[in-house]
């Protein structure tokens, strides 16, 4: 067990009537770890609806009626101390990829290398699942290679088509739907990343393992 002083104290909010929210003192891949198998319990928890992971933070739906907001703070302030910052690694999904995007040769000479470099980094990174947010199934993937750090483009599309793979700042994604978007798009799959009779939905879940293929 990583020894508490790493991550501090966590902050609390209320958010509505019936939700609270855990943020990290600090920034990490072990703190996030350990949000990661925080919400795995508290989605056991008989009074709890549902329990999203976000960057730095976990997010908990909450029955009014079975449990108080400040009970579940304090019981999620025992569970945070508790927890393991361990977790086993979810399932390793394979995503195969046409690495055809319209901002490949954009990204290639913003990093000084040739296109058929940028994919090779790209198909030979390994990464995990962060946390998924800004749409339904879109997951923030960490483990892009430092060459390929971008910020985000300047000028923001306002259609992404979904099936779009894309990088920006130090992380990579997959567009689950049409949308609009600033990250650069250097691929394309035809693989649903959300699915709403999917069980889950969302073909992503944070802790998972992903590795591009190009095909």
């Amino acid at each position: 067990m990583t020894d508490m002083t790493e991550f501090g104290t966590p902050n609390f909010r209320r958010v509505g009537d019936a939700a609270i929210v855990l943020e990290c003192a600090t920034l990490g891949a072990a703190a996030q770890r350990r949000l990661w198998g925080l919400g795995s319990a508290a989605r056991n928890w008989p009074h709890v609806r549902e329990a999203v992971v976000g960057a730095g933070n976990l997010t908990l739906a909450f029955e009014r009626d079975r449990v108080s907001y400040e009970a579940l703070r304090d019981e999620l302030a025992r569970a945070w101390k508790d927890a393991s910052d361990t977790a086993a690694r979810g399932r390793t999904t394979e995503i195969p990829v046409h690495y055809d995007g319209e901002d490949l040769q954009t990204v290639a000479d913003a990093c000084e290398m040739r296109s058929d470099d940028v994919i090779a980094l790209h198909a030979a990174g390994n990464y995990i699942v962060a946390f998924v947010g800004f749409l339904p199934g879109f997951a923030y993937l960490d483990g892009l290679d430092t060459r390929l750090h971008l910020p985000r483009r300047t000028q923001p599309r306002t259609r992404v088509p979904a099936g779009s793979v894309a990088i920006a700042g130090a992380q990579s994604g997959i567009y689950p739907f049409d949308s609009p978007g600033g990250w650069h798009i250097i691929g394309k799959t035809a693989v649903h990343m959300f699915d709403p009779g999917r069980e889950p939905a969302a073909l992503l879940q944070p802790g998972d393992a992903v590795r591009f293929v190009a095909v």
